[in-house]
């Protein structure tokens, strides 16, 4: 049994790693910015990734930090570089601090990128604080993450619910379900060694735009019309969602540009060795269950 110190723990995937690191004996420190229910095998450590005193609890007894939480969405890159930057940094210097060696960090597939916005060069800065480290450490940078519970998703299927899925310009993506990834970081969190890793759900050469609206339409029991939007209206649709919508705008400016870069597969040679991990579940299958959690819910 090992003690997990856990950021993000009360998030989409957070969540997530927690039912699965408590199912396997492990012990739990999560950090939470509110109260949280009591929960046999957790702890829940009260702060945020800007709390030193916070982070030095969670991290004191732990035999590895798994590093989840950070920024999706900012107004501008200060808010990313708080979250994504100085975060990763305060929680590398927890870990450090509380001599916990094994650190696995949770990253994202834009940081390949880092010129195309400010989201993916935070991640990408993220990324580098970790590998300058000393700590023994595991990066991850997933691609498109979907699964039950996601909110960031809920207006794609609300559109391919009515028949339209409205693209970003032609290209190429990869996939993957929180619960394969919540496995995978639980997976690292017991091994050691130094690598960054691109895990998805394996299907080969990734999904097209186009492919992917149609198995939403499956997904949502519709036949629906995929319509590629041009990148210069894409941003623009960007820029009056942030007028109009403010912070709730889930299409900003910064998703725009690199939504609408066209390469976002997930190289073989990076995937986690096989013996580690494999995905489980299919992205068809995932989706069903994704609009079905979605009615359930009454969202869809």
């Amino acid at each position: 049994m090992s003690v997990l110190a856990v950021t993000g723990g009360t998030g989409f995937v957070g969540k997530r790693l927690i039912d699965r690191a408590l199912a396997k004996g492990h012990s739990v420190r999560a950090l939470t910015r509110r109260d949280q229910p009591d929960r046999t095998g957790v702890t829940w450590v009260r702060g945020a990734l800007d709390t030193p005193d916070a982070l030095a609890e969670l991290a004191r007894g732990a035999d590895a930090v798994i590093h989840i939480a950070g920024v999706v969405n900012a107004r501008d890159r200060a808010g990313f570089v708080a979250g994504n930057v100085g975060g990763t940094r305060a929680t590398l210097a927890a870990a450090r601090d509380a001599d916990v060696t094994r650190f696995v960090h949770v990253s994202s597939l834009s940081a390949r990128e880092p010129q195309l916005s400010d989201y993916g060069w935070s991640k990408a800065e993220g990324d580098a604080a970790v590998q300058s480290s000393d700590r023994d450490w595991a990066i991850v940078r997933p691609p498109a993450i979907y699964g039950p519970g996601d909110h960031e998703m809920l207006e794609i299927f609300r559109l391919a619910r009515r028949g339209v899925v409205p693209l970003p310009p032609p290209g190429r993506f990869s996939t993957l379900h929180a619960d394969d990834l919540a496995e995978l970081l639980l997976a690292l969190a017991g091994t050691n060694g130094r690598a960054v890793y691109e895990a998805d759900d394996e299907t080969p050469l990734g999904w097209s735009h186009v492919e992917f609206a149609h198995a939403l339409g499956r997904a949502v029991g519709r036949r629906v019309v995929p319509i590629s939007t041009p990148g210069a209206l894409l941003a623009l649709s960007a820029r009056v969602a942030r007028a109009v919508q403010g912070d709730r705008a889930k299409l900003t400016p910064d998703r725009a540009a690199y939504f609408s870069h066209p390469d976002w597969v997930v190289r073989a040679d990076r995937r986690p060795p096989p013996a580690l991990w494999r995905p489980q579940i299919a992205t068809e299958a995932g989706l069903a269950a994704t609009a079905e959690w979605y009615r359930a819910e009454g969202l869809l």
